[in-house]
């Protein structure tokens, strides 16, 4: 199997299983991964992590060789089909996706983690923007994602250089949650999920949506946006037993609803 999937009750754990490739993705990797983040809908979290000494090196490229190939490869082909679908996946999962990356990210694999809601790294691990190295852009999402997290200079830095950068620097450019030491890096990233999943998920599913609109919303629109989402949160289980949890003085038991 190319993704692994562990079940943690009401969240899972994915695995990228490619490592002597560095987890570079091909065409059934594509597959697994999509029919694994389809499964995991019924669940209330996802981490996603990788296997081996690195995270995701992003497309095989073997793959996509033009000295292989009859003619040069349709590669806005391979983002619409396979890219692309997977990057609205994780980003409309109505529930909290974290990222573990464990080693080198790079190419798509970057933009990938990107895409996750929290990103944990281990301090060892580089984001590389590696298609500058081939000729290509940012794909997978990620020219909108540099540019959204740090602005178009260091955006145009990293996408033109392919200049390795570090967890530690991530972090401090807020482009992630967090860096800790790769020792802890599986502890924390596991209690974080654990924690989200036994959360009120429903809530922070509208959090989501309410976040990645402000990108594009005037303030107005937020506004209105934000109270659409209030009403909705209002009328959840998940609500009603926070304020009756609150009021009891005990401990929520959230559904997701």
């Amino acid at each position: 199997m190319t993704v692994l999937v562990e079940d943690h009750g009401n969240w899972v754990e994915i695995t990228l299983n490619r490592p002597d490739r560095m987890n570079s993705f091909n065409e059934v990797m594509h597959g697994e991964m999509r029919a694994a983040l389809s499964a995991a809908k019924a669940r209330r979290a996802v981490l996603i992590t990788g296997a081996g000494r690195g995270f995701c090196a992003g497309q095989d490229l073997g793959d996509r060789d033009p000295s292989k190939m009859d003619g040069p490869p349709d590669l806005g082909k391979t983002v619409r089909d396979f890219w692309a679908p997977l990057v609205r996946q994780i980003r409309t999962l109505e529930m909290p996706v974290v990222c573990a990356v464990n080693g080198v990210a790079a190419g798509a694999g970057s933009s990938l983690a990107l895409n996750c809601d929290m990103v944990f790294a281990a301090e060892s691990a580089r984001f590389i923007q590696s298609f500058a190295k081939v000729g290509l852009i940012p794909d997978t999402g990620g020219s909108w994602q540099l540019t959204r997290l740090l602005g178009p200079a260091r955006a145009r830095g990293l996408a033109m250089t392919a200049d390795p950068l570090s967890a530690t620097q991530a972090a401090d450019w807020g482009l992630i949650w967090k860096a800790v030491p790769d020792d802890e890096l599986m502890n924390e990233a596991r209690a974080t999920t654990a924690k989200l999943a036994d959360g009120p998920t429903f809530g922070l599913a509208s959090t989501k949506r309410a976040i990645d609109a402000a990108a594009t919303n005037t303030l107005d629109e937020q506004l209105e946006l934000e109270a659409d989402l209030m009403k909705a949160c209002g009328e959840s289980a998940d609500y009603a037993e926070g304020v009756a949890a609150f009021l009891g003085k005990r401990a929520p038991e959230y559904q997701g609803k």
